[in-house]
């Protein structure tokens, strides 16, 4: 990794990715991966008698695709991360709508923030989550360490 291009690129924002369709069977099944049987997330019916058009998505269905978008970022080769030395640290969302069955979602990330720790690097990154009209559904801070080499 080259620490200064990465420190350099503080502000850098990447393209919009292609649109990510939410399906009421990708949210059924991140659902039961994280052990959450909410009826919410399953039954368009009770969605929809609560206000909502369709299914709602857990409130971390986001990584499913924000994760792909960060890729951006992490496979950019003007700043040579090495992913296989990054650690996840930490990450929020700050929600504007519910995501719901049958949106197209769209993300923008940006380097918020990079910074040396101890030799380490940490890394934040901001992705706004858009719809179909350019809205924004979503923001995510997603916080990485990019570990020394061990030399």
């Amino acid at each position: 990794m080259r620490r200064p291009a990465v420190l350099d690129a503080v502000g850098r924002v990447y393209p919009p990715t292609e649109p990510y369709e939410i399906g009421r069977e990708h949210i059924r099944a991140f659902a039961r991966a994280i052990g959450d049987d909410s009826p919410i997330y399953r039954d368009a019916a009770m969605a929809r008698a609560l206000g909502h058009a369709d299914v709602l998505a857990p409130p971390t269905f986001p990584v499913v695709f924000t994760q792909q978008a960060a890729e951006q970022v992490t496979g950019d080769p003007e700043l040579g991360i090495d992913f296989a030395r990054v650690v996840h640290s930490g990450q929020r969302f700050v929600y504007q709508r519910p995501i719901l069955a049958g949106d197209r979602l769209s993300c923008v990330v940006l380097i918020e923030e990079a910074k040396s720790l101890a030799g380490n690097l940490s890394l934040t990154l901001r992705t706004e989550v858009l719809d179909a009209t350019g809205a924004t559904v979503l923001t995510e801070w997603s916080t990485l360490v990019v570990r020394a080499d061990d030399t």
